[in-house]
């Protein structure tokens, strides 16, 4: 246990103490313990730019991001430290209250995104408008500390609430951590409340469920209503410190927006987002990509959505070459289509999320499965689990592409719908 005024005398002295350590910029290796908040908190008042990295990401990943991000010194697990000090960067540039976070995708396209300190905590205070948390409250953070929504939501919106936070105790107890810390609120990614319901493993005290980082299945939701539990849905980019809308109201798929922010729907459906006070700087050292996701002064999400009667925010679907599975994992489709069509020798299809995750949708009328299945085997082995096809389904006709030949997924996405 530790109070509010007990965690600031460990940040500060630990910030104390970082003015010995070496250059401008800070990598934390996060792994969610009280230690980690500490060194995070600490980097932030001492004035270093901070990185915050997944310390479960493969060796090759992670020298990749302390290359990018340029990062001189690390705090973690000392094995990490010694594979990754040749990569370090002693003479990196700093800048103050700056905050990175990798995208979470599954290619070297994964890119570091510049927050700030204020931009994490406006983002904090736009949730608790929308769901205040009080003393008596308990939030437990489950989730990893490099994702964005996983501090925002698992950590500072407790922190800025004055209610009492959690920390997990890793993975192992993903089943037992309810029964252990008796939470009244929680933050999860899909995959994880899905993991919990399973189980059984939320506690009697827990109220209020916060699911965000990706599509919710609404039997997921659902199943957790049935418990009497208040089950919220957000939405948010990592490129929006966090949540921008949430659902306050019966359907979960309504969302309202935050107070910080205005959302706009382009002529083609894309989602544009105001939020000086929440959006990102850019993506470090990639000026090209800043700029067009920011044009204008707008983030262009990339995602498709309608405004409702009352203003709340309904998605569609996605606009940009990529799917966010239910753990906020990123997928590129350009690649894991281009994969597929080489095992099949037919780039005649097209790769959709539903409900379990990625369906291929192949062009032509119904056939036999199996052969097709063999053929993608191995493609599928190099996978982990949730980013594996979930089934494969015919479109009975010539897929739909635009001008050029480009195939439109969202197209097929609706169509699927509108079958079910």
């Amino acid at each position: 246990m530790c109070t509010y005024a007990q965690l600031q005398a460990q940040v500060l002295e630990r910030a104390h103490r970082l003015g010995r350590e070496p250059g401008l910029c800070r990598g934390v290796l996060c792994d969610g313990s009280f230690a980690c908040v500490v060194e995070i908190f600490a980097t932030v008042i001492f004035g270093k730019r901070l990185v915050l990295l997944n310390e479960n990401a493969s060796d090759a990943a992670l020298i990749d991001m302390v290359r990018e991000a340029e990062i001189s010194s690390l705090w973690g697990d000392p094995d990490l430290l010694d594979m990754l000090a040749p990569y370090l960067v002693p003479h990196a540039e700093g800048g103050p209250g700056r905050v990175l976070f990798f995208t979470s995708g599954t290619t070297d396209r994964s890119k570091a995104v510049v927050l700030t300190s204020a931009s994490l905590m406006s983002s904090a205070y736009n949730g608790g408008a929308l769901l205040p948390l009080n003393q008596d409250d308990r939030l437990l953070c489950l989730l990893p500390l490099d994702h964005v929504f996983g501090f925002v939501c698992g950590l500072l919106w407790g922190l800025s609430c004055g209610a009492s936070v959690a920390l997990g105790r890793g993975a192992r107890h993903y089943g037992d951590d309810c029964a252990f810390f008796r939470p009244t609120a929680l933050s999860a990614v899909p995959l994880l409340l899905g993991f919990l319901l399973q189980h059984q493993a939320l506690n009697p005290e827990l109220k209020l469920i916060l699911v965000g980082a990706g599509g919710c299945p609404k039997p997921l939701l659902d199943a957790a209503r049935a418990m009497g539990k208040a089950v919220h849905f957000g939405y948010g980019l990592t490129e929006t410190s966090s949540g921008v809308a949430l659902s306050l109201g019966s359907d979960p798929y309504a969302m309202t927006i935050c107070p910080d922010d205005a959302i706009d729907i382009a002529p083609d459906g894309e989602v544009l987002i105001s939020a000086p006070t929440c959006v990102m700087e850019g993506y470090w050292r990639r000026p090209e990509d800043t700029e067009k996701a920011l044009a204008g002064g707008v983030l262009h999400t990339g995602d498709l959505g309608r405004l409702d009667w009352a203003g709340r925010l309904i998605l569609t679907g996605r606009k940009k070459e990529m799917l966010v599975l239910m753990d906020g994992t990123k997928l590129f489709l350009p690649e894991y289509e281009g994969a597929i069509a080489r095992a099949l020798g037919n780039p005649n299809l097209c790769v959709v999320l539903e409900d379990k995750g990625p369906i291929l949708v192949v062009e032509g009328s119904e056939q036999e499965k199996g052969p097709l299945w063999e053929k993608l085997k191995p493609v599928m082995a190099e996978l982990p689990r949730g980013q594996q096809l979930r089934g494969i389904e015919f479109y009975g006709g010539p897929l739909p592409r635009t001008a050029s030949g480009k195939i439109m997924r969202w197209a097929v996405q609706r169509e699927g719908k509108k079958e079910k």
